[in-house]
């Protein structure tokens, strides 16, 4: 007799399924999760030996997610398809926080900012700098067009060329009141370091110049923040 793997799988997706509506992923085990997703590339194979595959090889959910492309792909049936996937789960998590980070004024959701610019560039392998500008009621300002062209330099591995005279010329533009700067840090340590607290200050003194607050400097990494208002750096 023919053992029908088709059921087999088809059931124990479902049964996947039905556990995540009901508990949300502390329902399942991390290998199941993986499954979970590769059943919407792969819809007529039985995904749990690949995603087995992807922990074993990456670690974590968080390691498949920052993985190289090249690198997935050398785990079998891995195809374009799967890393379009991720890529996309990882861009609407960027413009779900940063729509989350608008609902209130910065001194209610600088949390909510900071996560936004850890998902945005605090695993990027290069340093890359983001001007964030608010309004008069310290929101950040909203922006007629989808997506919203971010206002950001990029650089090296360890260092950024900023030119403050073009944040406070894209200011005036906007008519904004106040900016967050905010930059990433890709050794992963937090600490500013005193090119980092140079350009603040150069900033902080150029944009009073003309008006305009220098609210709060963010310095991220993959795993956390910090805030130069709350370290009293500014």
């Amino acid at each position: 007799m023919k053992y029908n793997t088709e059921k087999h799988y088809l059931g124990h997706r479902e049964r996947l399924r039905k556990r995540l509506m009901q508990f949300g992923s502390e329902g399942l085990q991390e290998y199941e999760i993986v499954e979970l997703l590769l059943t919407y590339v792969l819809p007529q194979k039985d995904v749990k030996p690949i995603a087995k595959e992807l922990l074993n090889k990456f670690g974590s959910i968080k390691g498949i997610f920052d993985a190289k492309e090249e690198e997935l792909k050398s785990v079998r049936y891995i195809k374009d398809k799967f890393i379009t996937l991720i890529k996309l789960i990882r861009e609407i998590n960027i413009i779900y926080n940063k729509q989350k980070a608008l609902e209130k004024p910065v001194f209610e959701s600088i949390d909510a900012i900071a996560k936004y610019c850890i998902e945005r560039i605090g695993h990027k392998m290069e340093e890359e700098f983001l001007v964030i500008y608010l309004d008069s009621g310290l929101k950040i300002q909203q922006e007629k067009d989808f997506p919203a062209k971010e206002f950001y330099f990029s650089g090296t591995i360890d260092k950024t060329v900023v030119y403050p005279r073009a944040i406070i010329e894209e200011a005036l533009k906007r008519k904004s009141y106040a900016i967050i700067l905010a930059h990433n840090h890709p050794n992963g340590k937090l600490e500013p370091s005193e090119y980092d607290k140079n350009l603040t200050k150069v900033i902080e003194i150029a944009a009073k110049s003309v008006g305009l607050l220098l609210y709060d400097h963010l310095i991220v990494t993959a795993n956390g923040y910090l805030s130069f208002k709350k370290e009293k750096l500014l």
